[in-house]
Parts: structure tokens; C-alpha cells; sequence
């Protein structure tokens, strides 16, 4: 089992890069089988994580070819065969769902079974279902806990989301892009990966406008034709960065990253004593010895505080001083990693309604065993062991590795007295 030995207490420096955004290239790979045509899609930027592998693997099941260099993929959608996605590999990744819209789009089919992926709380495709459903799609389950769509003639809507789901908004996009007539979709997600498939789909030929807003709307077209895309920076990414400097007091720059992307997690890591300077694409990340606390946090959908980096500020509170309050508003089941915090010395009191943590600061957290129960979980931990006194082992990265392409070469980059054993 792969893990990482950390020895904490090295102070960061230095500069860092920033890849390709997880949450922008899984749609983006997703839209790639709306387009028919023979030349080849080109994308650039493109993390090598292991749910971009999980999504190629599943595409090359429906028939798409993929070459794939260093951050940089061409893929070929002429010979696309198949709707139906195999079971295991849907189980195993939950951005598999964004593949019900496009299949929807290049064939009027889809066939699929329930999503997998990191347990981090109830997470239906409900929402999905219901804005497909008003673009003219049918349902029906089917053996083996397989879900059938089918469309006659995809046919645009007025669509409100009862909840300003990503998944949903994305969703609805893909299957809206050949539908006849206008889409509209109201209360939507508003996050900068959106943005991301909009001006991707555009760039495409597809009519699609109002992303970053809570209204998007999509026109239908007829044929979308081939070219070259680069993906957004990992805001995701670049965020935990920014807390694993703060945690270590260093002094790193972040670059090839969009600021106004993270700036209701600067505004939290200011509040807590960090120093931030901004600076075109970069980002100087200047921590200190021990962190203030900060009174309050709560996750929220875009352009609020991510859930994706709640556990990440959590670990860099536990050694703030006073006491801080976060509130996970967005999944009810993502404190998993409170217990292996308080294993290293932390002291965090998770209320009984499992969406509030109390964080009273430490003075020093203690290396440890402990295991990744999620993605971002295993971040957390990494952030907590680069400041802890002696060794820290995070197991579990097989998470980890699921939205970080070379978390331990880019901190070792920096100073961090990281690696990653065993595996092959």
C-alpha cells in the first residue's frame, strides 16, 4: 500500500506551479463526444491524476481514441460506438455522471449505473435526472441497477434547479448543446469550472452563455467541429498549496494560477495572519509562526468558501490561536478526518448535527499513523504533517492520487521533507 512518510517541521520556499483543474477537464473530456467530426480534439493543461485516467479508460470503452503526452492529449471521437458505460468503471468514479448529457447529445441514449466516488455524504443524481428529463428525456431502470435514458428529439427548456448543483448545470449544458430551441437554466452553479466547459463548448461551435451567472443559456446547433483547448488552473489545488506554506510559516510564490478564483480562501487565510500578494497569475503565500484563529468558516457553493478546502483550513486551525468554528454546509458526511487530526495532538469537537467543528488551537501537532478516508482528507492530513513535530504516515493515497497529479514532488520542490513509499 503506497503512503506518505513526512517529517514535519521544514519551513517552505521557493516557486511552485500550478496544473490543469481536476473539476474542468472531467466535463471537458465528457463534451469531447459531442463532437462527430474526424480531426482530433487537442487539450493542454491536462493533470495526470488518476480520475483523468479512470475517465480515458472509460471513453476508450465507448470507442474514443486518446494519446496522451506529458499535459497533453489528442483525442479522436469519430468512432465512438456505444452509450452504455460499463458498471465497474462508473462505480468507480462519480464524475462518470457528466457522460449522461453528452451520450444524450451524440446519441439520444445513454445507459448507465449509479456513480461512485469518494464517500463523502448522499450526493443523488436527482437534480440531473429532473433537467434532463424537462429537455425530453425518458427514464427507466433496468436490471442490475442499470438506468436507461432514451430522447426522441432533445428539445430546449426552461429549467430551475431546486439547488445550484455543478454536476446538474454541467449536465444539462452537454445534453442542451444539440437540443432544438433554447435552453435556459436557472439558479446554476456559478463555480469557474463551468466557465471552463462554456468557453470550451464555444470555442466548439456551441451557443452557450450566462456561465458564472446563476442563469446560462444554451441555444442548439446542429454540428460542433474540433479544436485546441487549455484547461484552468486547480484552484482546488492551488488553495491547498497556499495552506500547506501557511501551516509550515514559509514563504512560497504559487504560479500559473487564477486569483480571483481563490478569494474567499485568501480572504479566510488573511483573517488568519497569512500574508497574500497578488500578482497577475501569481500568488506570494507568506505564513507565520502560528497561525490566529479564524471566528468562522462555512463551505458554500461558488464564490463562497469550498467544501473541497474545508479539511485542509481545518488542519491548518488546529494549531491557530483560539478557537474556530467551520461549517460544512455542502456534503453532511466530510469531518472523516477529524479523528486522524485529533490523533496527531489536535483538539476538534464535532457537534452532534455532524456539519459543525470546533477547533481549539494547539500548540504543536505530534506525527502519526493515520489513514485518508477521502481526497481532500488525505490532503488535510499532508497539510497537518508538514507542521507536526517528528514523522507522519498518511495512508490511503490512493485517494489522494484521485485529484493531485505529484502532491510530494511539488511540496519536496519547496523544501518539504516528503515521500512516498511503497507501490510500484
Amino acid at each position: 500500500m503506497e503512503r506518505y512518510v513526512i517529517r514535519g517541521g521544514n519551513r517552505l520556499e521557493g516557486v511552485v506551479r500550478v496544473g490543469g483543474a481536476k473539476n474542468s477537464i472531467l466535463p471537458i473530456l465528457a463534451a469531447v463526444l459531442l463532437n462527430k467530426r474526424s480531426e482530433e480534439i487537442i487539450l493542454t493543461n491536462v493533470p495526470r491524476i488518476r480520475d483523468v485516467a479512470k475517465m480515458v479508460e472509460i471513453l476508450r470503452s465507448l470507442g474514443v481514441s486518446v494519446t496522451w503526452s506529458g499535459s497533453n492529449m489528442a483525442v479522436s471521437t469519430s468512432n465512438v460506438h456505444s452509450y452504455l458505460i460499463d458498471e465497474k468503471l462508473m462505480r468507480e468514479m462519480r464524475s462518470t455522471v457528466f457522460l449522461m448529457g453528452a451520450l444524450l447529445g451524440r446519441f439520444g441514449e445513454v445507459c448507465i449505473s449509479r456513480p461512485g466516488g469518494c464517500a463523502i455524504g448522499h450526493r443523488p443524481i436527482g437534480l440531473h435526472l429532473k433537467g434532463l428529463t424537462a429537455l425530453g428525456v425518458q427514464f427507466r431502470e433496468q436490471q442490475q441497477g442499470y438506468l436507461y435514458g432514451s430522447s426522441v428529439r432533445l428539445t430546449g427548456a426552461d429549467i430551475h434547479l431546486d439547488y445550484p448543483s455543478v454536476g446538474a448545470t454541467e449536465n444539462i449544458m452537454l445534453a442542451a448543446v444539440y437540443a432544438h430551441g433554447m435552453t435556459t437554466i436557472a439558479n446554476a452553479a456559478k463555480e469557474p469550472e463551468i466557465v471552463d466547459l462554456q468557453n470550451f463548448l464555444n470555442k466548439m461551435g456551441a451557443r452557450v452563455r450566462g456561465a458564472g451567472t446563476d442563469q446560462i443559456r444554451v441555444e442548439g446547433v446542429s454540428q460542433l467541429a474540433s479544436v485546441e483547448y487549455s484547461v484552468i488552473p486547480d484552484r482546488i489545488v492551488a488553495g491547498t498549496l497556499m495552506m500547506a506554506v501557511a501551516a509550515s510559516g514559509g514563504d512560497v510564490i504559487l504560479e500559473k494560477l487564477i486569483p480571483a478564483h481563490l478569494e474567499a480562501v485568501t480572504a479566510k487565510l488573511r483573517e488568519a495572519g497569512v500574508q497574500i500578494r497578488e500578482e497577475n497569475d501569481r500568488l506570494r503565500v507568506q505564513g507565520v509562526a502560528r497561525p490566529e484563529a479564524v471566528e468562522f468558516v462555512r463551505t458554500l457553493p461558488y464564490p463562497g468558501f469550498p467544501t473541497d478546502l474545508q479539511a485542509q483550513m481545518m488542519a491548518l486551525l488546529t494549531r491557530a490561536r483560539g478557537s474556530s468554528i467551520i461549517v460544512e454546509s455542502v456534503f453532511e458526511s466530510r469531518f472523516k478526518h477529524v479523528g486522524e487530526l485529533n490523533r496527531m495532538g489536535a483538539s476538534i469537537i464535532v457537534a452532534t448535527d455532524n456539519r459543525t467543528a470546533i477547533i481549539n488551537g494547539v500548540k504543536k501537532l505530534t506525527g502519526a499513523t493515520v489513514a485518508a478516508a477521502d481526497l481532500r482528507a488525505g490532503a488535510a492530513l499532508v497539510v497537518a504533517g508538514l507542521s507536526a513535530e517528528g514523522e507522519t504516515i498518511v495512508e490511503g493515497l490512493e485517494h489522494v492520487k484521485r485529484g493531485y497529479e505529484n502532491l510530494e514532488g511539488d511540496l519536496s520542490k519547496i523544501g518539504a521533507d516528503i515521500r512516498r513509499v511503497g507501490g510500484l
